[in-house]
């Protein structure tokens, strides 16, 4: 199949065997954007957060933005806690402080500052949850024979 009946068609971009819609693509404004966003606010964490959230260690891993620049998902990682939820619930509860913080620091980059929600990423607890699941196969040889 020709790459341009693929376009016509499906209006499509492939990735190896995978085919990913263009309208779920970040565009490279989108990416620069959030990389703004994704700096500032690690760094509005890191001047205000301890006035907030105490003694856990917050993290921004990964910002979405939507293509109009109008809203901003903030991905957080928090470690030394047990209780994630409340953390977030207490970022969210100080939304308005930590925005005009953020505002104040982008002001001059964008053209408008967006609304912004915080989302807990837990790849990296999924990660350790999985290496732990597997070493335990393995001490317990369930994993099968290596080649």
């Amino acid at each position: 199949m020709r790459l341009s009946t693929l376009i016509a068609d499906s209006f499509c971009w492939t990735v190896g065997l995978a085919f990913v819609p263009l309208a779920q693509m970040e565009k490279k404004r989108q990416l620069q954007f959030s990389q703004v966003i994704k700096r500032n606010f690690g760094l509005v964490l890191f001047d205000m957060g301890r006035n907030i959230y105490e003694e856990a260690l917050v993290t921004v891993t990964n910002v979405k933005t939507s293509p109009d620049f109008g809203q901003s998902k903030i991905y957080l990682s928090v470690y030394n806690t047990e209780d994630k939820l409340s953390v977030i619930q207490l970022l969210d509860k100080n939304k308005h402080i930590l925005k005009a913080e953020l505002a104040r620091r982008i002001r001059k980059h964008v053209r408008r500052i967006p609304h912004i929600d915080f989302y807990l990423d837990e790849t990296l607890d999924e990660m350790y949850r999985l290496n732990a699941l597997f070493a335990d196969l393995k001490a317990t040889n369930q994993l099968g024979e290596q080649e």
